[in-house]
Parts: structure tokens; C-alpha cells; sequence
């Protein structure tokens, strides 16, 4: 007898405006967010063709989490994962379900909490260094200022120690090539993606140059297992005593790719999440005079320091709005790994599912009025897990939150506790659509924070508002994500 309660993936409505051969590769790259959000009206499933080939694109939250928890049968693949591999290999963020549990466990111990306390104290070192070298009145690259900050981070977490100044140059370049080519590369066709344009060469040495300089340090760090403290050391270290036959550390080459995973993303997002979250300060003064305030009660004069994290809830809850907002990893793929059911529908193995936390994060049923930065919408309350998902969830959840929590929260208030931001210009100022949201090309001034005392006026404009005047903490209106102060980009694509 036939299943007649399950349709076909055929009777899921198609997005409008395909074309022929391209499908709607066109309006992805002319315009990713619009396209986007022109799906927001099927409150479940649309299908999307990239090219000759169609994807099913999930826009139900709760749909969206079962894909997620179920990474056996919606595994790591599709166009992103491909091209990201094309750089990384089978880092823990690209590898197959097969290889992932054993890789976990081999990762889990350099996020453990006694090494985020160290990493923390890079972090706030790293955020006032940078912070004391701009001047009065400067004009800021912003993004390019959060980059040269997180690789300065990224390095000395990593190789316990900065490389020299040169290399860094190289690396951040190399990495801004890489990062740049990647959503284009998904886009374009297989065939026309091989052929030996400027660009596709600049791709090429930019992706070569990148793993050779990770090779050598990786090479001296095998040949002086010294635990340094760092990132690496844990790395090249790690014993998992459940792994089969004999495979019980990485390999120099898993180790590359797990370096190169933690340094692209350690490195990118984490840097745009900052950009965006001093655009959205900038833009909206009212809460970066608050958050000044904030910053003025906890630092009372003295530098940024990681046991300052738990005072820091203003500060948290920007950079969890700006992650809903501006959420680094906009679209993942899943591969469909055999047949299987979704929300009713039918879905072969071999296929490919879209997941967006950027539609997600802007539903107006979710969210009340989605597009307004309003950092107390989290102000108390439970996350609602399937709405909230910069992170991803489930096993493939990002391992590397926490330290990129500690990482964009210390920065944050480093720079707002010396600076005053504000807009250069009066365009509104649109993100650069790529594997991340790119904020390249964001621009600020800055001006230099007079000292002041902190008056009872201004301890009572940093605190939140009354709860009358917030939405409620409600499965309609997710409130406080379950992680300590401090949200910040993730450094593992999801």
C-alpha cells in the first residue's frame, strides 16, 4: 500500500524567478539577503535550485533543529562544505559524520575551561593593545582593524606567541583572498570553476601559502612537544582512548586541517561579529552610552581583564543581538545521506538541504520588529533553541563558542571604554555577502572617551528596561542564550 501522508519533495513549492540552466544562482549573487528573505512566506520548506541542481530550503525553525540533531542522516556537505574543504580538508567543522565523533573528542580538550582562562587573558591583552594604537579623530577600516586584532589573538592561542610581522601580513591577506572567493566559488559552476583566471590563481597561492606556513610551525611543534600552553599543544597532545585501530592521536595531516580550521575561523568571524557590533553602537548612540557607562562601573579605571566577564551583561547582550542580526555562517548546507522524511516530505539520499539562521533570526513571529538592533530582547528568560542558532546545535554545535565568547566580549569593551564610534557618512552601510556576512569596507571615526565620573544618572541609563517594555521571554521571543556573558562569532563554520 502507498504512503499517502508523505509528499514527494517534487510537490514542495519552488522558489520563483528560476531560470534556465542557472536556476537562481543569479539573484544569490546579486543580492544573497533579498533573495533570502523573499522565501520568509513559506513558513516550512521551498525548494531552490542551484544551477542544474535543486536544494530544499528549510525555513521552520523546529525543522530546522531536527536537521541539526540528526547529523547521521543531514550530514556535513552540499556546495559550502565543498569549497571550505577545498582549504581546510576534513577539519572537525568539514568532516563527514564518520569521522567527526573521533575528531571531537581529539578537539574537545583545547577548549577546555581551564585553557579559555589563559586565552582570555591573550584576548584582553591583544583588545587594549589595539585599542591604545588608534588616535583622536582616526577613520577606521574597521574590519580590517578586528582582523589584524583576532590574528594577533588567534596566533599567540594557537603557537603560543605572535609570528613575525611579515608572516602576519601574509596570513591576514592570504586568509581575506580565501574568504572573499568562497561564496563565489559556490556558486559557479564545477567546470568554469577550474579555469586559470587572475582570480582563480590568486585563490590558488593565496590557499597554498596559507598551509605551508601552518605546515612548518606544525612540523616544529612535533619536533618540540613541550606543552606550550597553547591551542596547538593540546592539539598535537590529545589521546582518545576510544579510537580504533591504533588511531588514538591526530595525524600531521588531520592536525593541519584542525589548525587551519581553528585559525581561518578564529581569525574571520569573530573579527566581523566585532565589526558589525561597533557599526550597530555606532549607529544607535543611546546604547553605546549605556554600555560606556557599563564599562566605566566594572573597569573603574583599570584595563579590561577576563574576570571582569560576569559584570559585562550589557555587553553580552549587544553581541548576542548583533549575532542575530549579522550571524557570521548566514547559510549551511547538509547532505542528505540516505532516504529519509522531514516535516512530511519525502527526501532522497544524495540531496541537499539549505539551512539559514539569517531568515530565521528576522521572522517577525519570532522576533517583534526583527530588524531593530534592541539589545535587551534578551534581558532574562530561556533560549529558544531552535530560533536562536548562530552556533549551530546539536553534536555539530560549534565547539569553539566559548572561546570566541571570551574573545569578542573582552574586545568590545576594551574599545567602547576608550572610544567613542560614530558613522562616517550617511548611506546606510550593507554587508558584503560571502561564505560570512562581511562587514569589508565598514568605516567608523573615532573620538577619544573624555573621563568622567559615574553619576547616578548614568548607572541608571545602563540598565536594562523594565520588562514591560520588552518583548516576552517567550517560545514567540527567545530571550538569554544559555552561555556565560559574552556572545561572540563562532570560529567553526556549522
Amino acid at each position: 500500500m502507498t504512503d499517502t501522508s508523505t509528499a514527494t519533495a517534487a510537490s514542495v513549492p519552488l522558489a520563483p524567478r528560476a531560470l534556465p540552466l542557472l536556476g537562481h544562482a543569479l539573484p544569490l549573487l546579486r543580492d544573497p539577503l533579498a533573495f533570502i528573505m523573499s522565501l520568509s512566506g513559506y513558513r516550512e520548506m521551498v525548494r531552490v535550485r542551484l544551477g542544474p541542481s535543486t536544494a530544499m530550503m528549510i525555513c521552520d525553525p523546529d525543522l530546522t533543529r531536527q536537521v541539526f540533531l540528526n547529523d547521521r542522516v543531514f550530514d556535513k556537505g552540499g556546495p559550502i562544505y565543498d569549497r571550505i574543504r577545498e582549504v581546510i580538508g576534513d577539519g572537525l567543522s568539514t568532516c563527514p559524520y564518520p569521522l567527526h565523533r573521533r575528531q571531537r573528542r581529539l578537539c574537545q580538550p583545547s577548549f577546555h575551561p581551564t585553557r579559555l582562562a589563559g586565552y582570555g587573558a591573550v584576548f584582553a591583552r591583544a583588545a587594549e593593545v589595539k585599542a591604545a594604537s588608534w588616535r583622536d579623530g582616526d577613520v577606521l577600516d574597521i574590519t580590517q582593524e578586528m582582523m589584524t586584532l583576532t590574528t594577533r589573538a588567534t596566533m599567540e592561542t594557537m603557537f603560543s606567541g605572535s609570528l613575525p610581522a611579515e608572516t602576519m601580513r601574509r596570513a591576514l591577506a592570504d586568509t581575506s583572498t580565501i574568504v572573499t572567493a568562497f561564496f563565489r566559488r559556490m556558486m559557479t559552476p564545477a567546470l568554469l570553476r577550474r579555469v586559470p583566471t587572475p582570480r582563480k590563481r590568486r585563490y590558488d597561492q593565496a590557499r597554498n601559502r596559507l598551509a605551508a606556513t601552518i605546515a612548518e610551525i606544525i612540523a616544529e611543534r612535533r619536533a618540540d612537544p613541550t606543552d606550550h600552553a597553547d591551542l596547538l599543544s593540546t592539539l598535537v597532545g590529545a589521546v582518545d582512548e576510544e579510537s580504533q585501530g591504533g588511531q588514538k592521536r591526530l595525524s600531521d595531516t588531520e592536525l593541519a586541517d584542525e589548525a587551519l580550521t581553528f585559525f581561518l575561523g578564529g581569525m574571520e568571524t569573530t573579527a566581523i561579529t566585532l565589526a558589525w557590533a561597533l557599526h550597530l553602537l555606532a549607529t544607535n548612540p543611546d546604547v553605546q552610552h549605556r554600555l560606556q557607562a557599563e564599562t566605566r562601573q566594572v573597569l573603574a579605571g583599570g584595563k579590561v581583564d577576563p574576570a571582569h566577564l560576569p559584570s559585562l551583561d550589557l555587553a553580552a547582550r549587544v553581541v548576542t543581538e548583533t549575532l542575530r542580526l549579522y550571524p557570521p555562517a548566514w547559510m549551511m548546507t547538509r547532505a542528505v545521506r540516505q532516504d529519509t522524511e522531514l516535516g512530511g516530505v519525502r527526501l532522497k539520499g544524495g540531496s541537499t538541504i539549505v539551512l539559514s539562521p539569517y531568515l530565521l533570526h528576522r521572522r517577525p513571529d519570532l522576533y517583534p520588529e526583527p530588524d531593530r538592533f534592541d539589545p535587551d530582547r534578551w534581558v532574562g528568560g530561556q533560549p529558544d533553541r531552535a530560533a536562536y542558532i548562530p552556533f549551530g546545535a546539536g553534536a555539530r554545535k560549534c565547539i569553539g563558542d566559548q572561546f570566541a565568547l571570551t574573545e569578542a566580549i573582552l574586545a568590545l569593551t576594551a574599545i567602547v571604554a576608550r572610544w567613542e564610534l560614530t558613522p562616517v557618512g550617511d548611506q546606510p552601510f550593507r554587508p558584503k555577502v560571502e561564505t560570512s556576512l562581511s562587514s569589508r569596507g565598514l568605516r567608523l571615526r573615532i573620538s577619544e572617551r573624555r573621563a568622567s565620573g559615574t553619576g547616578d544618572a548614568e548607572l541608571r541609563a545602563a540598565t536594562p528596561r523594565s520588562a514591560s517594555a520588552q518583548p516576552s521571554a517567550s517560545a514567540s521571543a527567545p530571550a538569554q542564550p544559555s552561555t556565560p556573558p559574552g556572545t561572540g562569532g563562532c570560529p567553526v563554520k556549522h
